[in-house]
């Protein structure tokens, strides 16, 4: 897949530079219009061949790169010792509450 990539990128930009050279090399002679619009298709190549280049493909393995991911923080584990014990973590007894049927009033 790389390969390709790659082969995509330098084609688009050599064709980029035939158009450019081209323009003003020779069609200029010929239609001065005709130059300018070759100079103008060959300035939008170059960001597309970049964006074809380093586009990710999905059989890439772009998961298993460790810079890709953003480290995770630490988290707290919220452990209820028995049903009648707050945790601590407000969201987290609410919840529990739900699951045990308790209706119980938001702390302050």
């Amino acid at each position: 897949m790389y390969r390709r990539r790659r082969r995509a990128y330098f084609v688009m930009m050599g064709i980029c530079l035939v158009l450019f050279v081209s323009a003003w090399a020779f069609v200029r002679l010929w239609s001065m219009p005709a130059a300018i619009a070759m100079c103008v298709v060959a300035m939008v190549i170059p960001p597309v061949a970049a964006m074809v280049a380093n586009r990710k493909g999905p059989e890439d393995r772009w998961w298993d790169d460790p810079a890709a991911t953003p480290p995770r923080p630490p988290s707290r584990p919220h452990v209820r010792l028995d049903k009648g014990e707050a945790t601590g973590d407000p969201e987290s007894d609410a919840w529990w509450d739900e699951l045990d049927g308790k209706k119980r009033r938001p702390r302050p």
